[in-house]
């Protein structure tokens, strides 16, 4: 069995999955390391990781979940978390709830501090899930996938605006 302890003393920050790595314009606004613990101490129905974002940068895109929920711990620094029409402030100690929901739940962290911000996310691990993008007119559709045949993890990702559906039967 995977020890079930770990301490963030521990833990090594990644860049995050190429599938979701910005390019172009977006590179300038959005950028972060993870450092993912859940797969690490047996984790099965929560994910747990810590991301770390720099001065002027958010880790994602303005999104909200239609079946996952996420909260997120300030470990270190300050910014701001939007959240539907709302922007708060946060800082070091600060819970932040995100439950799963439409535009009113859409949710985006900026550090618009000096120093690298750092989070515990915690979030439900049901899959497939569906994304929204509301500055974007987006959706995704995300999913896990059991692990190839060498053991890595597999996923599956699609996104699209809803204007771009194919008919059910096309190509049938």
């Amino acid at each position: 069995m995977t020890k079930p302890i770990i301490n963030i003393a521990d833990i090594e920050f990644e860049p995050r999955p190429a599938v979701f790595a910005p390019t172009g314009a977006a590179a300038d606004k959005f950028d972060a390391r993870m450092a993912y613990i859940s797969p690490r101490i047996g984790a099965q129905k929560l994910g747990y990781n810590i991301t770390a974002v720099p001065p002027g940068k958010r880790a994602f895109p303005f999104h909200n979940h239609r079946a996952n929920e996420e909260m997120f711990f300030v470990l270190q620094g300050s910014g701001e978390v939007r959240i539907g029409a709302n922007t708060y402030a946060i800082r070091t100690g600060d819970v932040i709830a995100c439950p799963p929901g439409g535009n009113e739940a859409a949710h985006q962290i900026t550090n618009t501090g000096t120093e690298e911000l750092r989070y515990l996310a915690v979030s439900t691990k049901l899959s497939p899930e569906i994304a929204e993008y509301p500055d974007s007119g987006k959706f995704g559709v995300l999913a896990e996938l059991p692990p190839s045949a060498d053991g890595k993890p597999q996923r599956f990702v699609y996104v699209g605006r809803a204007g771009d559906s194919l008919n059910y039967w096309d190509g049938e």
